[in-house]
């Protein structure tokens, strides 16, 4: 038995895989995608063909992945600099009180496990973000990105 919960405005491709426990709403998943395990995608979301969005991730509004993409486990995108619960009143914010700050994943990048994405950022074609890192600023296409905060590594 799957335990999925997939919106009607979901727009899935071709040959889509979605393994148990997701959450998918208002997003586009293109052809060939994998999408694993504990995954949430949320509205607005749009992942391009041949991804694989690993178990545990956390996809949030106003996250663009392109095409040939690799999501590694636990990885989490932010879309808020400044988070908050309520308002100065002490009533509970709504949409209508934050903007969605955007994210892009050029194509061919690789995004390591347990990595956090800041909002505002761009992550270059083929560029690799290391495992557990925290992606603050702009990562140039080719370049491989490590530590807290992400910065360029030496290449061997």
């Amino acid at each position: 038995m799957k335990f999925q919960k997939i919106a009607p405005d979901v727009k899935l491709g071709k040959n889509v895989r979605i393994f148990d426990f997701v959450n998918l709403y208002g997003c586009e998943i293109g052809d060939n995608t994998k999408v694993g395990a504990f995954v949430e995608i949320q509205k607005g979301v749009k992942v391009g063909k041949n991804v694989k969005v690993s178990s545990h991730t956390f996809i949030c509004e106003g996250v663009t992945i392109e095409d040939d993409v690799f999501i590694g486990h636990n990885v989490s995108f932010i879309n808020d600099r400044y988070p908050r619960s309520t308002n100065e009143g002490r009533t509970m914010q709504s949409e209508a009180d934050w903007k969605v700050v955007p994210t892009l994943v050029k194509r061919g990048a690789s995004i390591g496990t347990s990595a956090t994405i800041m909002c505002g950022v761009t992550i270059g074609e083929r560029a690799i973000v290391g495992a557990g890192s925290v992606v603050t600023k702009n990562v140039p296409p080719d370049v491989v990105v490590a530590g807290v905060p992400a910065r360029p590594m030496k290449r061997p």
